[in-house]
């Protein structure tokens, strides 16, 4: 039975506890009574498990809820199956994906692919403009590209297909990707050179096009899915409701061998089960043991991020971001990975350095300190597409509001900046300008802890490169704090 036609139906059938109580039909209380319900070290346990386990899936269903959703999120795009193109970069008013990118335009597309799958159609690109098609689904896999490294810059036509579709591939779809969840992303980027070349990202966006196969094949249409009354979630209840969260988003998320073993251990706690969940009508000696396990998990976490990619001059540079076969079951990195910044790329895509600290390891902060990074002469990330440094709040992991509506340093920049006498690129990293002479290489700070991210799209594969991530012969140069 599907879990969430499961679970509404379970909870009709408790309107009438008293009558039905001998059938099973019980509370979350109840249930844990009737049942070996974990004890609390147990329960802290899992729930760390959980957390580790659960948060990119979380992360991305409160997400889904903000953009497709809930048209009252103040993020919201547009429905299932429509493709809505933002013909700007992100700015500090765009909140509902941590650590955005503020390079390309983006276009998205969330994808219900229960009826039927869908057939994405792209135009021809010019060569020299990069332009991707990244498929993510409800598990954060990766599950295929479409664009000027995976399948290059002519059009064509792509079919993208659920985990329960087993037709056979249509003359003229060019390549199949198989999600593991019914319901995913797929996130458009479009690279701009400048300002004045907006009109030709619009062009390219409006060439983007998806529909279901069946329209694609000119034949009838099958049966639609079932409606469905998807439980509310945000970015900002993920701390406060992450079970019933999980609980919820689970319901979207077939089980697979690689997570059989872990999602048993949430039907011990409830999570994940036919049986409605609510963590507020759990044991107050059940509850506590959770939240501490979601603590400890959250802290597991953040270690990862700081000591599971090799620190290089200060920046962290790893590969955490690729399809089901990538993770291979390793929940800890993929839910590092998201917290880093959701919807990463492979590393064959793009490389992400990213950096809290200075050269002496000393935590960057914008209200204390200025900085510099200097590129040395001949040695700018070696990429085939293109480059970027880009400022974050290092608490949020958002964009920051500038004097200058400046997120963001990148190689189209480049003419426009200054060289120092030997070659060389000196950013200048600060909350207040360093100067009219020198506002051209600036990169506005916050006042206060800073996260930075380098961008190195479609990274060279050929010496100097920063592939493999964390043992390539390029390096990213260390943050320098200006005394």
């Amino acid at each position: 039975m599907n879990t969430f036609r499961a679970k509404t139906l379970a909870m009709a059938l408790c309107v009438s506890a008293t009558m039905l109580m001998t059938a099973g039909c019980n509370s979350p209380k109840q249930e844990a009574a009737a049942t070996e319900a974990p004890d609390p070290g147990e329960a802290k346990a899992i729930a760390e498990e959980a957390f580790i386990y659960g948060l990119p899936i979380v992360m991305n269903y409160a997400v889904m809820n903000e953009l497709v959703l809930n048209k009252e999120s103040g993020q919201y795009k547009a429905p299932f199956n429509t493709i809505s193109s933002e013909s700007r970069v992100f700015t500090y008013e765009d909140t509902a994906v941590v650590t955005p990118n503020s390079d390309t335009p983006y276009s998205m597309l969330w994808l219900d692919l229960r009826a039927e799958p869908m057939v994405i159609s792209v135009p021809a690109v010019e060569k020299n403009r990069y332009f991707s098609v990244q498929l993510t689904d409800g598990n954060t896999y990766n599950y295929g590209y479409i664009g000027s490294r995976a399948t290059g810059s002519d059009g064509g036509d792509y079919l993208v297909a659920g985990p329960d579709w087993n037709g056979q591939t249509p003359e003229g779809i060019k390549q199949v990707f198989r999600a593991t969840t019914p319901f995913g992303l797929s996130i458009f980027r479009t690279q701009l050179f400048n300002p004045g070349d907006l009109d030709n990202v619009k062009m390219i966006q409006a060439g983007y096009r998806v529909q279901p196969l069946s329209a694609y094949l000119k034949q009838p249409a099958p049966p639609v899915a079932a409606q469905i009354t998807f439980p509310p979630a945000s970015n900002a209840g993920i701390k406060s409701d992450f079970f019933d969260y999980l609980d919820a988003a689970l319901q979207f998320v077939p089980e697979s061998a690689q997570d059989k073993a872990i999602r048993a251990k949430l039907a011990r706690l409830g999570i994940g089960t036919d049986a409605p969940f609510a963590f507020k009508e759990l044991p107050a000696a059940r509850k506590a043991a959770m939240m501490l396990g979601m603590k400890s998990g959250a802290e597991k976490v953040d270690t990862f991020l700081n000591s599971g990619r090799k620190s290089i001059n200060g920046w962290k540079v790893g590969s955490m971001f690729g399809d089901a076969a990538f993770y291979n079951g390793d929940w800890l990195m993929r839910a590092a990975a998201a917290k880093g910044g959701i919807y990463g790329n492979n590393a064959e895509e793009a490389v992400y350095p990213m950096t809290r600290e200075d050269a002496k390891g000393e935590v960057l902060d914008g209200s204390k300190y200025k900085y510099t990074l200097t590129f040395g002469a001949g040695q700018l990330p070696p990429v085939n597409a293109f480059w970027s440094v880009t400022m974050y709040d290092g608490t949020s992991q958002l964009l920051i509001q500038n004097p200058i509506n400046r997120y963001l340093i990148n190689s189209p920049m480049l003419p426009g900046m200054k060289t120092n006498a030997d070659g060389s690129l000196t950013l200048y990293i600060q909350k207040d300008s360093p100067g009219k002479d020198k506002e051209a290489n600036w990169l506005p700070a916050p006042n206060g802890p800073i996260y930075m991210v380098m961008r190195l799209y479609w990274p060279k594969t050929e010496a100097p490169s920063v592939l493999p991530p964390g043992s390539g012969s390029w390096s990213p140069p260390p943050v320098v704090r200006v005394d």
